[in-house]
């Protein structure tokens, strides 16, 4: 597919994992893309590499301006950035608290802040916010998390409608539990690895974790021109965890 030829990215991020993913698929299918993350050593061409700490304004737009500038335009903002936490409301003190929910909830603010000027210039302009079957489904031990991924959803609704009339579209996508760089370190924390990875196969009715190139598609199919109509939609990527109840296996 060809559908991004012409068009500009940028994904936060983008280093690894499903930022990494959807990266690469843009640039395969034709856009230019840039990464911004905390540590972009590892990519390389074709992709742009930048800095940036989404915590801190100043990193954030100095960052999105160097892109921009690197790329010679802006169509598609993918705010991928984001960190997890593990524990019940008691298990999690407010330094943490505020930490994840900066990173989660308030970075995707000061990006979507820095990029607005040039998405208003595009006229294909596209937001997709990486959420999580965290904000629909209640998980244990996962408050902090669950909390963010929950204001990313209704931030996404909120940015859809109100910039709408710019004509720039904004929607998320809802990952199940992905085979990411931090579902790796959880599961060699654990005390039994292997059971706990087949746990968390298990709860999904396909039976095992969703790919980072899995959510890597569905960002590419809401940021694409060729899903003009989209928007304020939250895109299930989870193997069916959020909405069906498949009936047990006998064996």
């Amino acid at each position: 597919m060809s559908d991004f030829a012409g068009l500009t990215a940028l994904v936060t991020g983008g280093a690894s994992g499903i930022g990494r993913a959807t990266a690469g698929l843009l640039a395969e299918r034709g856009a230019r893309v840039a990464v911004l993350d905390l540590d972009p050593s590892a990519v390389g061409p074709p992709l742009l590499a930048h800095r940036a700490d989404v915590t801190d304004d100043t990193s954030v737009r100095t960052a999105v301006a160097a892109a921009v500038a690197g790329l010679g335009g802006l169509d598609v903002l993918v705010n991928n950035a984001g960190t997890g936490a593990q524990g019940t409301v008691e298990d999690n003190d407010d330094t943490e608290w505020q930490h994840v929910w900066d990173v989660n909830v308030v970075g995707m603010v000061r990006t979507t802040r820095a990029a607005l000027p040039h998405l208003r210039r595009s006229a294909h302009a596209a937001i997709v916010n990486t959420c999580s079957i965290a904000a629909t489904a209640g998980l244990p031990r996962r408050a902090l998390y669950s909390a963010t991924k929950g204001a990313v959803q209704s931030l996404t609704l909120a940015m859809a409608a109100d910039h709408l009339p710019e004509g720039i579209r904004v929607n998320c996508v809802n990952p199940g539990t992905a085979d990411t760089p931090w579902i790796g370190r959880l599961l060699a924390a654990a005390d039994d690895p292997a059971a706990e990875r087949a746990a968390l196969e298990a709860r999904q009715p396909t039976g095992r974790l969703v790919t980072a190139a899995e959510v890597a598609g569905a960002i590419a199919y809401l940021a694409s021109p060729l899903s003009g109509a989209t928007t304020g939609t939250a895109l299930a990527v989870d193997g069916g965890m959020q909405g069906l109840r498949p009936r047990p296996v006998k064996r």
